[in-house]
């Protein structure tokens, strides 16, 4: 690995914890304006300070986010569909790597919709974008997305696409959390960061599953709606930052969010 691919893997991944606290502000390339994303810079200027790394478009990053922050990027690079159209799958590469490098990123990242009628495209343009990746020392997210087919979330499925990502040369892997979640970190040679996935009904829902999810083997998270759709999105943000980085337990956790909470009310 040369000095420019390690230098920005450390840049996702905390050298020192081994793990990676990154915001999911990528959404409006599918699903328009998000509920509490409609304008993207108010949500994400008080979020940033917590964010190791921040994963968007580069249209929002141009528009709403200040280029003196030092923030870390994951562009997301692919799209071409959107949630009112009849395939969410048919997805293809957006940017390219004259562009990512102009902005700056630590590295880009890709869906892949494996078992669908788009399954080969989407397979092949993160081949592509790994070729590229490699070439100019730019690190590849591979996203196991699922489009509008929530029931495919188990482990024997996301244990398959997580291991075609690696194979394929993704350097990290996106995917949801799911009962035997071990089956598919164990299964994966590339370190694996879990996505939150549509808002869930607590706070402490949420540190549940970034706490298991960790203790199964995930190397950090890529959360937005259980974060920027709550009421005190800093408070749980630095509250998940504790159980990653510093092995919180989800009581201690909604502890902590709860006295941030309290003094921002």
């Amino acid at each position: 690995m040369d000095w420019g691919m390690k230098n920005r893997m450390a840049r996702i991944i905390r050298p020192d914890t081994g793990r990676a606290v990154m915001l999911a502000l990528d959404h409006g390339y599918f699903l328009g304006p998000t509920h509490r994303l409609e304008v993207p810079e108010e949500t994400i200027t008080p979020l940033l300070p917590y964010a190791d790394t921040i994963m968007l478009t580069r249209g929002v990053l141009r528009t709403s986010v200040d280029p003196d922050s030092g923030a870390n990027v994951v562009l997301r690079v692919s799209g071409g569909t959107s949630v009112a159209g009849p395939h969410l799958e048919d997805e293809g590469i957006t940017v390219d790597f004259e562009e990512a490098i102009r902005l700056n990123v630590a590295g880009v990242g890709l869906s892949v919709f494996v078992g669908t009628e788009f399954e080969r495209q989407t397979l092949l343009g993160l081949s592509e974008l790994v070729n590229q990746g490699e070439k100019y020392g730019i690190p590849v997210l591979g996203i196991t997305a699922v489009g509008k087919e929530l029931e495919k979330r188990d482990s024997r499925y996301l244990a398959l696409c997580c291991r075609i990502c690696a194979e394929l040369g993704a350097r990290i892997v996106k995917t949801y959390y799911c009962e035997d979640f071990e089956k598919v970190t164990t299964s994966c040679p590339v370190p694996i960061v879990i996505a939150g996935g549509p808002k869930l009904d607590t706070e402490m829902d949420v540190f549940n599953m970034t706490h298991e999810a960790i203790s199964r083997g995930a190397a950090g998270v890529d959360m937005g709606r259980n974060i920027w759709q709550r009421d005190n999105p800093v408070a749980i943000m630095r509250a998940i930052r504790g159980i990653v980085h510093e092995n919180m337990t989800p009581k201690q956790a909604h502890e902590l969010f709860t006295e941030l909470k309290e003094q921002s009310s």
